[in-house]
């Protein structure tokens, strides 16, 4: 039986919890955009210009929410996003959405920066989730990455490639953002402030980038870990060094953080598999496009020729069911589902999911829609949409 509690109905309600119950220093980084958080209040704002269009005189259907991707049947068209340092904004974020997704037969997507190493998640998932990798600079550290991933069963490989540079935070360099925080005077009012968070992080231990552990210098200063996730874990992302990786592969590869059609169509060159159309929550580029405003362009250039995936601004079930109208083939959530976990604990990925179910099938009932595919025939003709 699935967990909902009717206290949290939406994504406004479970950020308004958790930020009572995450430490200020953490909830900054998951809510938080680049320079002046123009691009995370577009990305928002850009759902408001899609309407749908409901058939209210046709007959009611069964709703099915039910899509394929990849050649696995999910249960509905919306996933959860690779988000970092998740164990730092709730403890055991990684596992409790990873359990949670795999119970829902939704893909979990475990960032290569996250405080659960991919071993852990992948038994917790059972060879389910999907993995994403930045590209490392060292050719070493990526071969041995990319045969622990395959090693522990992993199918869908999901390269990040919109992080040539660190993004320019003000809220995380005004805190000192560090994994694990900081014991500044600051931090730890802030955490007792948060006797919950507290509490199960003593019991889950101090977070740390466990996937990332065995790279890591010994003894490594908070204070370098930036320099050794710029110099190191991020590296250059191009056509070439994709390829090294496309040739490692044998399964499913997906680019994330594209817009521009142009970056698209050298994805479909190099053999990519999917994309996800992703401005990285507005985390990296303050002024640039968000997914809808360019995934109709890139849906009619490109729909045949590779998946689109979106995220960046995603929040609800309607939203879901808007981007699949706009031409998306599916849909991941980064914030709402860490919110999920800070406001509701151990049962916030049931919650989330649930949530997000009872928002898309109320949609799609209204619209008289049967199922996510035909979304596209609902779709209104107006501001922002071609």
């Amino acid at each position: 039986m699935s967990y909902y509690h009717p206290q949290y109905p939406d994504t406004p309600a479970l950020k308004k919890a958790a930020k009572k119950r995450i430490p200020a220093f953490a909830f900054d980084y998951l809510c938080g955009g680049c320079h002046d958080e123009i691009g995370v209040a577009h990305n928002a704002s850009s759902f408001t210009q899609v309407k749908l269009q409901s058939d209210l005189l046709a007959p009611t259907p069964d709703i099915d929410l039910s899509v394929e991707l990849f050649g696995k049947h999910y249960a509905a068209p919306f996933g959860v996003a690779p988000v970092g340092l998740q164990g730092l904004m709730w403890p055991k974020a990684p596992e409790i959405l990873a359990k949670a997704a795999y119970k829902a037969n939704l893909p979990y997507v475990l960032s290569t920066v996250s405080s659960a190493s991919l071993e852990t998640i992948a038994e917790i998932s059972e060879g389910t989730a999907w993995y994403q990798l930045y590209n490392p600079t060292d050719a070493e550290i990526r071969d041995d990455l990319m045969g622990r991933i395959k090693r522990a069963g992993y199918k869908v490989l999901v390269v990040t490639v919109d992080v040539p540079t660190f993004g320019y935070r003000p809220r995380d360099i005004k805190n000192g953002l560090a994994m694990p925080p900081k014991m500044n005077l600051r931090n730890i009012a802030q955490m007792m402030q948060c006797p919950s968070w507290s509490w199960h992080t003593l019991l889950a231990g101090v977070p740390e980038m466990q996937t990332l552990k065995p790279y890591m210098p010994k003894n490594m200063p908070t204070s370098e870990l930036a320099n050794f996730m710029n110099n190191t874990v991020m590296g250059a992302v191009d056509f070439e060094s994709l390829k090294v990786i496309r040739d490692n592969w044998d399964g499913p590869l997906v680019l994330k953080g594209l817009v521009n059609p142009e970056d698209v169509a050298q994805a479909v060159k190099l053999g990519a598999d999917g994309v996800v159309l992703s401005n990285h929550g507005g985390r990296q580029l303050d002024v640039g496009e968000s997914p809808l405003d360019t995934i109709q362009t890139i849906k009619h250039q490109y729909g045949d020729k590779i998946k689109l995936l979106m995220d960046s601004g995603v929040q609800s079930g309607g939203n879901v069911a808007q981007a699949m109208a706009m031409g998306a083939d599916f849909t991941l959530l980064g914030r709402t589902f860490v919110y999920a976990c800070g406001a509701v604990g151990q049962h916030g990925g049931e919650h989330a999911i649930e949530m997000l179910t009872q928002q898309m099938t109320q949609v799609m009932g209204q619209l008289k829609c049967p199922t996510p595919t035909q979304l596209p025939h609902f779709l209104k003709a107006g501001p922002g949409v071609a």
